[in-house]
């Protein structure tokens, strides 16, 4: 948490007087867009998972301007997830590195820079969380500015620098406000883009294969793991990442591995490196050789998702891997408690979103800068038993139709 709080800090003390500053160098008016928008650059500096739930924006931006040539600013910590998507070429990428403040102010004055050579139409700011990417919007250089503004609500400081303010809403799933930002380039209604948004379909098309590399995956991992062929794989991702308070308790993810076990199911645990403690934890509860920890397993984004194609389940938290498990062909079941599935929840139709509503759920917003009240005892992930997991796992592995497993009609 060291890391996020001291972006938190430098955000909240930074950030202001930066956009206030930039907001007055940059003309606030409603300009009509180009007769013609030939180019446009997408900011995306958040987590990974938010990457995926990019895609329908492109796909608006694609349609709406067959065209244009697009561009994306990320970090370097996104770049393996953007890779992932396919949306745009290597050369059209601009990426800030992480690390220590003289880098990132480095990077990003070489990111405005090549904007400003760019030339750009619009730049479409998809931040929530922080205030740089509003900064760097406006130091763009390009006429058209869209991105979420407060207005009358509570939220991030961010000046006046769009000319195109969205209005963020907590009712609408992300991936919907981010169609409504590629809709406000054209929008000069207040707020922008004032549309109907029910009957959009939110479709992400499955990971397209290089090669033979699933087969080669599903080789190296049954030569390494031998005991792992002929059997149901079901894969595991406890850990939290950055916000661990977003965590189902290990202890539960015990439980359902065990009786999963029982039943002559392997369980393969997936995250990072820095997750080994808890997979070895799990490992050491299960006491079975058919759990196996595969932490650090992977070299990057695209070596995971290749690899959940050869599960039958995947159980994890809210995070990335959740979202690219909608890339593939896998059921997953998703924890959600501190945020929720109405904004966050994956895209694929095999995810099964779980999410006890309390009174006090979702409490990760855009009006706290996702620092939750909580004290760390996250009831809401709490009362998710493992019994209902485990009986909606059993479901799984026997084929039920999605349907039965949600309850939808």
């Amino acid at each position: 948490m060291a890391n996020i709080d001291r972006v938190r800090r430098v955000d909240r003390i930074v950030g202001p007087p930066l956009c206030w500053l930039v907001g007055l160098l940059t003309p606030r008016r409603t300009a009509p867009p180009p007769p013609e928008v030939r180019r446009i650059l997408v900011i995306v500096l958040s987590e990974m998972g938010s990457l995926v739930l990019t895609h329908p924006m492109f796909e608006r931006l694609r349609e709406n301007h067959p065209s244009a040539t697009f561009y994306v600013l990320c970090s370097d910590t996104n770049r393996p997830a953007l890779d992932l998507l396919d949306i745009v070429p290597d050369e059209h990428v601009i990426t800030i590195r992480s690390g220590s403040v003289a880098t990132v102010i480095a990077d990003a004055v070489r990111a405005v820079r090549r904007m400003r050579a760019l030339r750009l139409d619009a730049v479409l700011d998809l931040e929530l969380f922080a205030r740089v990417s509003a900064a760097l919007a406006g130091l763009s250089g390009a006429p058209i500015r869209a991105g979420f503004h407060r207005f009358t609500q509570e939220g991030l400081y961010r000046g006046d620098i769009m000319n195109r303010p969205v209005l963020y809403n907590p009712y609408q799933h992300i991936a919907n406000q981010f169609v409504t930002l590629a809709e406000a380039i054209w929008s000069t209604d207040v707020p922008p883009a004032k549309r109907e948004v029910a009957s959009l379909p939110l479709n992400l098309p499955p990971l397209a294969q290089r090669g033979d590399e699933r087969e080669a995956a599903r080789d190296a991992l049954y030569q390494r793991y031998p005991i792992l062929a002929g059997r149901p794989l079901v894969f595991m991702s406890p850990g939290g990442g950055l916000l661990p308070i977003r965590a189902w308790p290990l202890a539960s993810f015990t439980a359902v591995a065990q009786a999963l076990i029982a039943r002559g199911c392997a369980v393969a645990i997936l995250g990072t490196a820095a997750d080994r403690g808890l997979a070895q934890a799990l490992q050491r509860a299960c006491g079975s050789d058919l759990c196996i920890d595969l932490t650090g397993y992977t070299g990057n984004v695209r070596e995971v998702t290749v690899l959940l194609h050869l599960g039958r389940l995947l159980i994890t938290n809210d995070g990335g891997i959740g979202h690219f498990a909608a890339l593939t062909p896998i059921t997953s079941i998703v924890f959600f408690g501190p945020e929720t599935p109405v904004l966050y929840g994956s895209l694929s139709p095999r995810a099964i979103n779980l999410h006890k509503p309390l009174s006090c759920s979702p409490c990760l917003t855009a009006y706290n800068h996702r620092r939750s009240p909580c004290d760390g005892n996250n009831i809401c992930l709490k009362s998710i038993s493992p019994e209902e997991v485990l009986a909606l796992a059993d479901k799984v592995l026997e084929d039920r139709p999605l349907t039965e497993l949600t309850g939808a009609k």
